[in-house]
C-alpha cells in the first residue's frame, strides 16, 4: 500500500471514529465541503477515485454510483458543498444564527433537527452550490460527461446577434444536482417534501440569476456582429436572492390529498408558495437563549 493510500484510509478512519460518536445525527453529504473531507477529495486520483467512492460511508448508494461516472465529479460536488457552507456563513455573519458548522458529522450541528426556514436556506444554497460547481466544471471542459450548452444556439435570435462562445449547461448542472442531492429524501415524509421543494428552489434560483454575455466582430470596432452567450451571474448573486427568499419563506403543514402527501400553508389566508420559494415546518428557535440540544 503505498503512502497516500494510508494517509486516506487514516483518515477515513478518524471520519469513521467521529461518526460513531453522534448517534443522533445521520451523516450528510455536506461533509464533502468540509475542510478535512474537501482535502481527501482534493487528493483523489484518476486511477483510485473508483474504489474510494464506494468507502465514503456519508454518501447514499445513488451518490456513490454518481460518484463513480468521472474522476472530477466528486471534486465539483466537494467545491458546490464548500460553496454552500461559505456562502450561507457569509450572508448571515451578522445574525445571531451565522450557519456554524461542526468538525463532526452533523456539519451544521443540532440546528438541523427544527424543520426551521435555517434549515431551507441551507438545503436551498446547498443544491444551488453543488447545481453551480457541476455546471461551471462542464463549461470549463472538466468533466467527460457534459460541456457546453449547444441546445440553446437552436433558439431564434431575429438576426440580432449570432450564439457562439460556450453557454453554461444549467439544464445539466441543475439535474445532476437533482440527482444526487435529492437522492437521500424521502418524499413519503413531512420532512423530506420540505427538503426537496427547498433544493428545488435552491437550484430555481441559478436559472434566475444567468446573463447574457456578447463580444462584438467587425472592422474598425464597427461590431457590425454581435456574438453572445448565456453565463452564470456570481454565486454571490445567488445567496443574496435565496436570503430574500428566506426573509419570506412561507409556514407550511403536510395534509394527505387523495393518497398523495402535500405541503399546504399554516394558515388558510396566507398565498401557497411558488416552486422559487423557501418553505419550513416549524419556528426557529429563539437564538438569544441558550439551548443545549
Amino acid at each position: 500500500m503505498n503512502p497516500e493510500d494510508k494517509t486516506w484510509r487514516l483518515n477515513m478512519l478518524v471520519l469513521m471514529f467521529s461518526m460513531n460518536l453522534i448517534s443522533d445525527v445521520q451523516a450528510t453529504w455536506w461533509l464533502l465541503g468540509m475542510p478535512s473531507s474537501y482535502q481527501n477529495v482534493l487528493e483523489l486520483n484518476p486511477t483510485s477515485y473508483g474504489n474510494r467512492c464506494k468507502e465514503l460511508y456519508y454518501l447514499v448508494k445513488r451518490q456513490r454510483e454518481l460518484c463513480n461516472l468521472s474522476y472530477n465529479i466528486l471534486h465539483s460536488v466537494g467545491l458546490g458543498a464548500k460553496m454552500g457552507i461559505e456562502e450561507c456563513q457569509y450572508q448571515f455573519q451578522m445574525s445571531r444564527w451565522n450557519c456554524t458548522t461542526f468538525n463532526d458529522t452533523s456539519v451544521f450541528g443540532g440546528i438541523l433537527a427544527v424543520k426551521s426556514r435555517e434549515k431551507a436556506y441551507v438545503h436551498a444554497i446547498s443544491s444551488a452550490g453543488v447545481a453551480y460547481s457541476i455546471t461551471r466544471s462542464c463549461s470549463k471542459g472538466e468533466l467527460a460527461v457534459c460541456g457546453c450548452d449547444n441546445r440553446i444556439r437552436q433558439r431564434d435570435t431575429r438576426g440580432r446577434w449570432a450564439w457562439g462562445g460556450c453557454s453554461d449547461d444549467i439544464g445539466f448542472g441543475s439535474k445532476f444536482s437533482r440527482d444526487f442531492v435529492d437522492s437521500g429524501e424521502d418524499e413519503k415524509t413531512a420532512e423530506g417534501l420540505m427538503n426537496l421543494h427547498n433544493n428545488r428552489a435552491g437550484r430555481r434560483a441559478l436559472k434566475r440569476n444567468m446573463e447574457m454575455l456578447c463580444k462584438c466582430h467587425g472592422v474598425s470596432g464597427s461590431c457590425s456582429m454581435r456574438v453572445c452567450w448565456r453565463q452564470l451571474k456570481p454565486f454571490r448573486q445567488v445567496g443574496e436572492w435565496l436570503s430574500r427568499k428566506f426573509d419570506g419563506a412561507t409556514h407550511v403543514r403536510a395534509v394527505m390529498k387523495q393518497d398523495n402527501l402535500m405541503l399546504i400553508p399554516w394558515k388558510e389566508n396566507i398565498k401557497r408558495p411558488s416552486k422559487k420559494d423557501l418553505v419550513y415546518l416549524e419556528e426557529s428557535p429563539d437564538f438569544c437563549y441558550r439551548n443545549e440540544t
